[in-house]
């Protein structure tokens, strides 16, 4: 099957669409399937074969974050390109509700489109907005996916219909065979964050808070931060001592990632909201290491209703400290989680999702019919930004 996907989000920029759309590729790959990825992207240079870059993206306050998209009448131009010249059977778009190169692929392609949701957020102006902007792309639809019942969810109160609910899926091969990052965890404990560090629905902060305490019962534990953005602001409350025992790594490499979780003696997951699914902690648990993470519905789902994982109050400090601590002295607790939460992480391995977004695929797939360029032209129009037809083959 030919398979055309698009990410609306940068391919630059850590994320959990991005890399929920990087390992289906791959999944598909290895089935057989012919794919091609169109996504946002500052460096061409460094994109995986199966990418095609429709340029830089731009900067957009979006769910609490900040999104990196594409969106536009010169990008349009190159979305309605990439269709006409992929032959694809299926076309899958992500978040289509987001201001991005989704919605443009939905309009500017005919055939059999495949949509999946990702985001959990309440209603607010920007969604009435989008929600209206995108409902002539939802239209061409064919069938619908969400990584979670928060995002399916979302999708009902926002924009209308149901959804399948097929869960984000993880490479549980490559993160059991992780080894730790050398000196890490040592003969001490170790706690793990990855996550944007100077974003507050990261919960950083509350991680941070809670350090302190948790050092004053394990003085000789160690905090590992990973991931983009300058966290030092946040750590500035951390007295001298405890600040010397934070290492801050930065960005991590997408193959760097199980090293960095299996480093730690527990992962928490601060995270305060706009979390649909969690794929981190999935990946932690993959990787043998013992999760923590706030209550949110979401979270709780993937710890399998603490099974698998264990819960804190969200955005409360003092219990994040305390369930920290009482599980730094249980071993016995850390090495029954560790057992559990590699069988979880074997439920969502991606040999076993993709299969079923396979099976999506095949209920929409018309034999015969392909995934065409919309010819009217009137897709751009809709933005208010002017009439645009797609060029011709062969010129972008």
């Amino acid at each position: 099957m030919r398979i055309g996907i698009v990410c609306p989000y940068s391919w630059d920029i850590p994320g959990g669409v991005s890399a929920h759309v990087n390992d289906l590729a791959q999944a598909l790959i290895r089935m057989g399937h012919y794919v091609s990825v169109l996504a946002p992207a500052e460096f061409d240079e460094l994109l995986p074969d199966f990418v095609v870059s429709t340029g830089k993206p731009r900067a957009v306050k979006y769910n609490g974050s900040t999104a990196r998209l594409s969106f536009g009448p010169l990008v349009a131009r190159k979305v309605s390109k990439w269709i006409e010249e992929g032959d694809f059977d299926v076309l899958h778009v992500h978040e289509p509700l987001s201001p991005s190169l989704s919605v443009l692929a939905c309009w500017a392609a005919n055939g059999p489109i495949v949509a999946t949701w990702h985001s959990a957020m309440d209603r607010s102006r920007m969604i009435l907005t989008l929600s209206k902007l995108a409902q002539t792309a939802m239209e061409k639809i064919s069938a619908r996916i969400a990584v979670s019942e928060a995002a399916r969810t979302t999708l009902i109160k926002h924009v209308g219909g149901d959804a399948v609910v097929i869960p984000n899926g993880v490479d549980v091969s490559s993160f059991a065979k992780a080894t730790p990052m050398f000196g890490w965890p040592g003969p001490n404990m170790s706690i793990v964050f990855l996550g944007r560090g100077d974003e507050p629905r990261k919960g950083l902060e509350i991680l941070v808070n809670a350090y302190s305490q948790i050092r004053e019962n394990f003085p000789q534990v160690r905090l590992l931060i990973a991931g983009p953005g300058e966290p030092e602001d946040v750590l500035k409350k951390l007295s001298k001592l405890d600040r010397s025992s934070v290492t801050v790594l930065g960005m991590v490499a997408p193959e760097d990632k199980a090293s960095v979780l299996a480093s730690g003696t527990i992962y928490v997951a601060p995270n305060t909201g706009g979390e649909s699914f969690g794929i981190v902690l999935l990946e932690a648990m993959a990787s043998g290491t013992p999760v923590v993470a706030s209550d949110l519905e979401a979270f709780e789902r993937v710890l399998d209703y603490g099974r698998a994982g264990v819960t804190f109050q969200n955005e409360n400090s003092v219990d994040l400290a305390r369930v920290v601590c009482e599980l730094l002295a249980a071993d016995s607790k850390r090495a029954q989680l560790v057992q559990q939460g590699r069988i979880r992480a074997n439920e969502f391995d991606w040999n076993v999702v993709a299969k079923e977004i396979v099976n999506v695929y095949e209920s929409v797939r018309v034999p015969g019919v392909k995934v065409e360029p919309d010819l009217t032209g009137q897709f751009i129009g809709r933005l208010g930004r002017g009439r645009i037809t797609p060029e011709p083959r062969g010129e972008v």
